[in-house]
Order: C-alpha cells, then structure tokens, then sequence
C-alpha cells in the first residue's frame, strides 16, 4: 500500500510531517548528477518520499534509481533540513511540513535513464555551469554546497 495515499485517505489534507531524502550524485568529472523534474520543468536533485519500512539511505537509493536509473554507492550525509520553511501545500491542497535529509554520492553504478514519467531529462552538470531554472525548494541545498559551510548542515 502506498503511505502516503493511505495517510491522506485518513486525514485529508491537513499538514503531516514527511520525510524526505535524495542526493548530490557526482560523476568522476566532479559533475553533479540533476534532474529536470516533470511535475515543474526545473532542475533539481534527485530524491522524494520515504516509504514505510525504509531507513533514509533506501529512500534516497530508491528515489535516485527510479529518477535515474543510477544504484547509489556509499553515501555521506550532507544536511538534514526541517522547520517551518520547508512546510509547503501541493497544488492539489495537500500539506506537508518537511523533514529532508540529504546526502552526497561519488559513487554509483548503472546506465543513466535520459527521461521518464517523473524527469523530463537527467543529466550532469559541471558546478560552475548550473542551469538557471534550478527548482525553488532546492535551492538553499545549492547554496550551502557551494558555500562550503561546515557539514553535516543542519538547518
């Protein structure tokens, strides 16, 4: 059964607190995996909802494979990021207060899927060429990597 479907049949769309998880997946050209996301046609890290049962390593290492393609290897933590500037209500009405924890992987196996239901495209990018349409919840993660503050964030 899917959680999520089930806890909004319970309780409609009142706030719940989800967890969230994903990585910076980089090649070893240092280029950062990104996905351009079907749900806004922006450009953001790979990851998505925890299921029942999983720890957030196999929610990220699901959430990159079905985005991607790609079977994560060893994975650092990055930041685990909560409050209420990651609250957010979904178009459909849905809200959901955040907890996202995110990773960073330099290793990875597997063939990059170049599109599917949930990327409009895959692909990586060198860090001093992202592209502008980065998505809005995403960014503050891009800021930190880049500022190089002291890790693991906790914001």
């Amino acid at each position: 059964m899917d959680y999520i479907k089930h806890i909004r049949s319970i309780i409609g769309q009142e706030k719940i607190i989800m967890v969230v998880a994903g990585s910076f997946v980089f090649d070893k050209e240092n280029r950062l995996l990104l996905q351009c996301r079907s749900d806004t046609a922006s450009w953001g890290l790979p990851g998505g909802f925890m299921e029942l049962d999983e720890t957030v390593h196999d929610t990220a290492r699901r959430e990159v494979y079905e985005e991607t393609g790609l079977h994560l290897g060893k994975m650092d933590l990055f930041g685990i990021y909560s409050g209420p500037n990651y609250d957010k209500t979904f178009p459909n009405g849905d809200e959901v207060s955040m907890v996202q924890v995110i990773f960073t992987c330099n290793e990875f196996s597997g063939e990059l899927v170049k599109q599917n239901e949930e990327s409009l495209k895959n692909k990586f990018f060198s860090l001093d060429k992202l592209p502008n349409n980065l998505f809005i919840d995403h960014k503050v993660f891009f800021a930190d990597f880049l500022s190089q503050k002291e890790r693991p964030i906790i914001g």
